[in-house]
């Protein structure tokens, strides 16, 4: 049996949900990855009527939710906040945009956002964390390394708590490990595991695109934190093989811009190994949802949706349940 495929609603958060539940059913898709935003998700409205109501509004389309996601409140949990941080939140989140109490409502939201999970009948919440310390990502003037286990420290006193209640709640937390966030690299992921006590609340939703471009080996992140990974998003991404003016840090250009380095893609028309991922993923027991992150800034999204739909269901297969030799042992 082949793995349910979403479509995560991020990117789509413009349209409404039964729009996009339509046009989901038609692309191909078995179910919504839900994002906490747009009239996706609203937390604040996430009461026991508002989830049902929800989960009759997907089944009428035959689709299905496994996951729901929280990128935008989560990245301001651990974040240094700035005024950047006022368009990605809620107003009740935001508030007055004192930092610390910003840091504070968004961990309670997302204390919130796991037990609306748990109402809509999901166990699993995706996000971002934020990180106290990316902007000392490039060791220049010399970053001592007591600032960086500040760093992770503060990260773990923010987000133990969650943790906690998750555990509670019977949800697991599946950080997307990204550049800006407090896990970018394997490094870095192992770095945020042993700052939480390895909390067996807290795991990855493994997404390859953020990997790749880095030079980071995105099948060995599936073997060494193969317990933790609680969601994979399919997204490609494609990356220069000749030097170039804008590279791996973007150089304050856009996505789709001439002369960068690296950019996502419509799946199968990147650099990702698409293959050999589920077979990574085959071999530690990943029986989750394979959800679709779309983005590719020179396609329309409807076709890229639909094409993508259709290359996750050619490229996954199940693991086999015998060893092909088995017939010529004694």
């Amino acid at each position: 049996m082949t793995r349910p495929l979403t479509l995560f609603t991020g990117q789509w958060a413009d349209l409404p949900l039964e729009t996009l539940c339509e046009k989901a059913k038609t692309f191909g898709y078995d179910g919504l990855e839900l994002a906490c935003w747009g009239d996706h998700f609203e937390v604040d409205k996430a009461d026991e009527h508002y989830c049902n109501e929800k989960l009759a509004l997907l089944g009428k389309y035959g689709l299905k939710v496994f996951a729901i996601s929280t990128h935008l409140v989560g990245q301001a949990v651990s974040d240094r906040i700035d005024q950047r941080h006022k368009s990605i939140l809620p107003d009740y989140v935001w508030g007055d945009g004192d930092p610390q109490g910003v840091n504070q409502r968004a961990a309670d939201e997302v204390i919130k956002t796991g037990e609306a999970a748990a109402r809509l009948g999901v166990s699993v919440v995706n996000g971002f964390t934020g990180s106290p310390i990316w902007h000392m990502l490039y060791g220049f003037p010399p970053t001592p390394a007591s600032l960086i286990k500040e760093g992770f420290d503060r990260f773990a006193s923010q987000w133990k708590p969650i943790l906690d209640a998750y555990l509670e709640l019977g949800i697991v937390f599946g950080l997307e490990v990204h550049p800006t966030e407090i896990a970018f690299d394997i490094a870095s992921a192992r770095k945020a595991l042993e700052a939480l006590d390895h909390h067996p609340a807290f795991g990855f939703n493994y997404d390859p695109s953020h990997l790749a471009y880095q030079g980071v080996d995105y099948l060995k992140f599936i073997s060494t934190f193969s317990e933790r990974i609680f969601h994979v998003h399919m997204k490609d991404v494609n990356w220069s093989d000749v030097p170039v003016e804008a590279g791996v840090f973007g150089g304050h250009t856009e996505f789709g811009a001439p002369d960068r380095f690296w950019d996502f893609r419509s799946l199968g028309r990147g650099k990702i190994q698409f293959e050999e991922i589920i077979r990574a993923l085959n071999r530690i027991g990943y029986r989750g949802p394979l959800s679709v992150e779309w983005e590719d800034s020179g396609m329309d999204r409807e076709h890229g949706a639909t094409e993508a739909a259709a290359f996750v269901k050619e490229i996954d297969f199940p693991a086999s349940e015998i060893d092909f030799d088995a017939a010529f042992e004694e």
